[in-house]
């Protein structure tokens, strides 16, 4: 008798400081051979899983969504506890759901495809010296910044436009046409937090936006100006891509229809929900 096949999806949270990124590398130093690994000995079977959006080198996780096809039975706090035993302390599965899986239907889960929106953190600390404390969890920026005219600097960047001014060279999407939903920046002491949702994101593109509204905070450059870059499709006329320290994926929208047990709070644990 075949076993049923199911689809599970699970919630992943992680410190992307010591890792290269989410994608699977020669090296095995990434957090999706750190999950694969621990899911195999869990499992007893090599399991490949797909991710809602890849992360580079450094950065964060608050809630990245990962899903992969199974026969083993198990209850949901089996996979959670069960494959956080064999994770290392940086990474740590959050919630697990089942779903069906129909092989024959278009209209399966999937992780990345069937997402409708994500969410990005960018931590700055802003500050005449470094702090210590923030290595590897915010970005850090010396020169005093004017939060009000980065803001006003953001506005131009909503709404559905051509991104390529913000992507990187080898980004592979499909199409730099994004819709960006909202760019909240919020301040807080030392730490600026600016929040950004849209359809989805380009490779690099929180970091070059977050860079080009450090330009204008600095004034370096007038806020009208982020509406110039947008509207060149040169990614040369934007500003360098801003260090990976302070990003952290936030959150994936996904329709209802899913049941997925995600957290309504978006904010990171600890500090950002003192903001």
């Amino acid at each position: 008798m075949d076993l049923l096949v199911k689809r599970l999806v699970l919630g992943v949270q992680y410190d992307g400081s010591g890792w290269q990124g989410w994608q699977t590398q020669p090296s095995g130093n990434t957090v999706q051979d750190a999950l694969e690994r621990a899911l195999f000995q869990f499992c007893g079977a090599e399991i490949s899983t797909v991710c809602a959006g890849r992360t580079d080198a450094g950065v964060h996780g608050i809630e990245q969504v990962v899903h992969f096809d199974t026969p083993l039975e198990r209850a949901s706090y089996s996979w959670v506890n069960g494959v956080n035993a064999f994770l290392p302390a940086s990474v740590a599965v959050q919630w697990a759901k089942e779903l069906e899986l129909d092989e024959d239907s278009q209209d399966n889960f999937h992780a990345r495809f069937s997402a409708r929106a994500r969410t990005y953190h960018y931590v700055l600390y802003n500050s005449t010296i470094r702090s210590p404390i923030w290595a590897g969890r915010a970005g850090w920026a010396f020169r005093p910044l004017d939060v009000s005219q980065m803001r006003i600097a953001a506005e131009k960047l909503l709404g559905e436009h051509d991104f390529s001014a913000f992507r990187a060279s080898g980004c592979q999407a499909k199409t730099p046409v994004k819709h960006m939903y909202s760019i909240e920046i919020r301040q807080q002491g030392e730490l600026i937090v600016f929040t950004l949702k849209a359809s989805a994101f380009l490779h690099h593109m929180v970091r070059n936006i977050v860079g080009s509204l450090l330009f204008v905070g600095m004034a370096r450059r007038a806020p009208e100006w982020l509406a110039e870059v947008l509207e060149s499709k040169d990614r040369s006329i934007a500003a360098p891509t801003f260090m990976p320290d302070g990003l952290y994926l936030a959150k994936i929208d996904y329709e209802e229809k899913w049941g997925l047990p995600q957290s309504d709070i978006i904010e990171l644990p600890g500090f950002l929900s003192l903001l």
